[in-house]
């Protein structure tokens, strides 16, 4: 998935925060106190989900998971992008914390870990139940906090592996191999560069030629790409790729080399061109996180929350930071992920923990 953190809005989101925190009134905490016994009427609720940009598939599958939730409860998802921008991704919760959060339920994806912190203090402030997605400090911890319901995110050192794995595969074993990192100063680029160097362990006769950062960009990818196989020619037999955005600026790059269909590529998030590039053999693997399911689910926990259904006290602490289950796809499966949608009963609130793949410690 596509992550863009802005180190340099660190100073001004804790700026942000500190207003969040000190605008709070005596009413707010009124209404925290009504959130913590969660009895809103479903018709009160609103439902709001928030990503970076509907151009990245991904995120867009992402906010059409949260409106087939919303529809299947009878309400509207508010849809909210800050196109990567830290502090518009600030102003924007400021401006929802302002108002109505007695039975307010949010599902947001972090601009960067250090994003997270001002958007949970000022959730549990005033009472809005929160999920959170990818993005978080190791040291914040929902079970710190009232209304933070949950925070998901995925094993990013296992589909590191995966695709490495399915990468070293195609190429028999041998021979040598470029890799386009994501944003290096995020978790998800870190854990999975860290499944290809397990990867590269497990399988002795690949060898990593070249890396560089292509920030998780499609466009980034296409330049990089082209550099390294002017670089390298005829030895690069793959392409690890840590997200499908630069998988496909890789294979654009091969494309325009004439080396289309002859140099492996693998990638993360199963956005539907790389699927489908799976299914025609142009690209070998990538892995699926389910965009559409965490848009739903992320509401779906913090519904059941607010309405009763489930008490923050009740859920299990594995279930308040947790791995959810990813899918590897590969060409002999790709058809079952080819047209993603969401099951109306895994958002039923006795099946909301059932991808828990392990807590997140």
């Amino acid at each position: 998935m596509t992550i863009t953190p802005r180190p340099a809005a660190a100073l001004l989101t804790l700026t942000l925060a500190a207003a969040v925190l000190a605008g709070c009134s005596e009413e707010a905490a009124g209404d925290n106190k009504a959130a913590d016994a969660g009895g809103c009427k479903p018709a009160d609720v609103k439902l709001v989900g928030q990503v970076r940009n509907e151009s990245n598939p991904y995120e867009a599958a992402w906010l059409g998971g949260g409106d087939a939730f919303a529809k299947s409860v009878g309400l509207t998802q508010e849809r909210l992008t800050y196109g990567g921008d830290s502090t518009k991704q600030q102003e924007q919760i400021s401006q929802l914390l302002a108002g109505n959060t007695k039975c307010l339920v949010m599902n947001v994806l972090p601009n960067g870990d250090s994003d997270t912190a001002p958007i949970v203090k000022g959730a549990d402030k005033v009472g809005a139940y929160l999920v959170t997605q990818w993005n978080k400090p190791a040291d914040l911890k929902p079970a710190d906090y009232k209304t933070w319901v949950s925070h998901i995110t995925y094993d990013g050192v296992e589909s590191g592996q995966q695709i490495g794995d399915a990468l070293a595969t195609a190429i028999g074993g041998t021979g040598g191999i470029i890799a386009l990192q994501g944003i290096l100063d995020t978790a998800a680029a870190k854990d999975r560069f860290a499944g290809l160097q397990a990867s590269l362990k497990k399988n002795p006769g690949v060898q990593l030629l070249d890396q560089q950062a292509a920030n998780f960009s499609r466009a980034e990818a296409l330049t990089v790409t082209k550099t390294l196989l002017t670089k390298h020619g005829d030895k690069v037999k793959g392409i690890w790729a840590a997200n499908d955005d630069m998988a496909l600026g890789a294979l654009e790059a091969l494309q325009q080399a004439g080396l289309s269909g002859k140099v492996a590529v693998v990638g993360i998030d199963a956005v539907p061109d790389a699927v489908k590039a799976v299914q025609g053999g142009t690209m070998t693997a990538t892995v699926s996180s389910d965009g559409a399911w965490q848009g739903g689910i992320g509401l779906a926990i913090g519904y059941c929350v607010a309405t009763g259904k489930l008490a923050v006290k009740d859920i299990a602490a594995d279930n308040r930071a947790f791995f959810a289950k990813q899918f590897l796809i590969t060409k002999a499966n790709a058809a079952d992920f080819a047209a993603p949608k969401t099951d109306p009963s895994d958002f039923e609130c006795g099946n909301v923990f059932k991808r828990v793949a392990g807590p997140l410690k």
